[in-house]
């Protein structure tokens, strides 16, 4: 005789979702990357967010949403930012030790989204059986709370404890439709608009009729007016176009600094540019030259004759001291008729400084992990020349911040950004940091040239397109034509501050609508 088996319990039910759902977070957040460079699948964010979003209206509790979030961000950062641990070889961190790290990086970074899921599920709880009555709630939600909640706190992990921006979801937006909105709302403005989509993509799922759709028709149409702002011209060339050329000298990472190689790595610069004195401009990549610079007094003087007589200039990256022993600053000199230098302001943490230094240097030190000590320059600086334009320089870590590069705004007439990206070998996260760099050229408006130690070097329009770029791991120059622009975009004229408040109005309203309808 055939006997059945029990039917599971509700409770086991429940289990066995609750399990899947968590599953479902961290493949979401896996996929996420999938959106930014070298990828380029923008859409991935709008399924990626809104798996979250549906996880989260899910959650009873404020804890499980706070794990849901957290899972989440292991599978993201995981995922798209796990190329740090190439640093840790090159400082010469033990690969268990560096892995470990790694983790630790990538479990911290997570907690981003896992505090944000308590909180929004805390302050909106949810209704998940998703009665009609309470449907007011859901709408809420999906298409208020949590899409300007995320931005919000991405706005947050981009300041907050020295700030690291990446993987922010407006960065994706570059290549799809709403790139147009970049020099008129910025990053954070274009990622709320991304964050809408994917709310009302889970708002769909939910409702499942045609209202949920006119909705979402709405905020695709809002997303898509980026392609008509993408055919306007906020800003105007300041002149006739100049001659910038790229010198990308391949040295490798873990050889730049022996003493060997620095005379063949000066002579390696010399000569590549000597082939592009014709130009206006030549831009070697951060750190290019392996010494201080008041060590490399004979060589900058000669090349900056070289280039004088020629009716050239080079720009190169170089570290800075005002005496042995400090203080080290990473920055930026111009070589040829008009010097000029730029000290960076916004420095890498635990690359360039260690922030918390008194409570973490100990540990660190008995770990045998090395840190570099370096200062930050000043707010104000005088901008660097190009005859009657100004530059507006950045260094690597720099560019991925739009508020530093706005200082420099709007009289740079031209941007130039310098990094040594070998640290992170062959990953995604130099293709991130260029994708990072052309949002820089929407917003602004500006053309912005691109100089890497072994790539990638290019060259960006104001629309944020490349234009040219030099093959990874070579060595490799090039010359192009840049066409200096004046005037704002409305990005550079406001700032995030606006987008940040009317992020905090529509998380308010949200709010309030969603307590109402609970």
């Amino acid at each position: 005789m055939q006997v059945e088996s029990p039917r599971p319990a509700p409770s086991g039910r429940r289990r066995a979702r609750g399990v899947a759902v968590d599953a479902a977070c961290v493949a979401a957040g896996a996929a996420l990357p999938l959106a930014f460079a070298p990828f380029g699948l923008f859409p991935v964010a709008f399924a990626s967010l809104a798996t979250l979003f549906l996880a989260w209206r899910g959650c009873r509790t404020p804890r499980r949403a706070g794990l849901r979030g957290w899972l989440f961000g292991i599978g993201a950062f995981g995922a798209g930012l796990s190329w740090i641990y190439e640093s840790f070889g090159f400082s010469e961190v033990p690969g268990a030790l560096a892995l470990v790290l790694t983790v630790g990086f990538v479990g911290c970074l997570a907690l981003y989204p896992a505090v944000l899921g308590w909180i929004v599920v805390r302050i909106a709880p949810a209704d998940p059986r998703g009665s009609p009555r309470k449907r007011g709630g859901d709408a809420s939600r999906l298409l208020a709370v949590y899409p300007a909640a995320w931005t919000l706190w991405e706005w947050l992990r981009g300041w907050a404890f020295t700030g690291l921006p990446w993987l922010q979801v407006g960065y994706a937006q570059i290549d799809g439709p709403a790139s147009g909105w970049l020099p008129v709302i910025g990053a954070h403005g274009t990622g709320a608009l991304a964050a809408l989509v994917a709310g009302g993509l889970a708002w769909v799922l939910v409702r499942r009729d045609r209202r949920a759709l006119g909705v979402l028709g709405a905020v695709a149409v809002l997303w898509g007016a980026g392609a008509v702002l993408a055919r306007m011209d906020w800003v105007r060339p300041a002149g006739r176009p100049v001659t910038v050329a790229i010198v990308q000298g391949n040295v490798a990472q873990d050889r730049k600094w022996r003493p060997e190689m620095r005379d063949p790595t000066l002579e390696r610069y010399a000569a590549l540019t000597r082939e592009h004195f014709d130009a206006d401009l030549v831009v070697w990549p951060e750190s290019a030259t392996p010494g201080f610079l008041d060590t490399l007094e004979e060589f900058t003087r000669g090349i900056r004759a070289e280039a004088v007589e020629r009716g050239s200039a080079v720009l190169t990256g170089v570290p800075i001291r005002d005496a042995p022993g400090g203080p080290y600053l990473n920055g930026v000199v111009m070589l040829g008729p008009e010097p000029g230098v730029y000290y960076k302001r916004r420095l890498v943490p635990f690359g360039e400084y260690l922030p918390f230094g008194p409570v973490l240097r100990p540990g660190l030190e008995a770990l045998g992990i090395r840190l570099a000590d370096f200062s930050p320059g000043p707010r104000e600086q005088a901008p660097i020349r190009l005859g009657p334009h100004p530059l507006g320089v950045s260094i690597c870590y720099e560019i991925a911040f739009g508020a530093v590069v706005r200082l420099d705004l709007p009289e740079a007439a031209l941007l130039v950004t310098v990094s040594n990206d070998a640290w992170f070998g062959d990953s995604i996260g130099p293709h991130q940091h260029l994708e990072i760099a052309r949002v820089r050229a929407a917003e602004t408006g500006r053309w912005l040239v691109r100089a890497t130690n072994t790539g990638l070097s290019a060259v960006v329009s104001p629309r944020g397109e490349i234009r040219a770029r030099l093959p990874q791991f070579e060595i490799a120059t090039g010359a192009f034509e840049v066409v200096p622009m004046r005037g704002e975009t409305p990005y550079v004229r406001i700032g995030d501050a606006p987008i940040v408040i009317a992020l905090a109005l529509w998380l308010a309203a949200g709010l309030v609508r969603a307590r109402r309808a609970s």
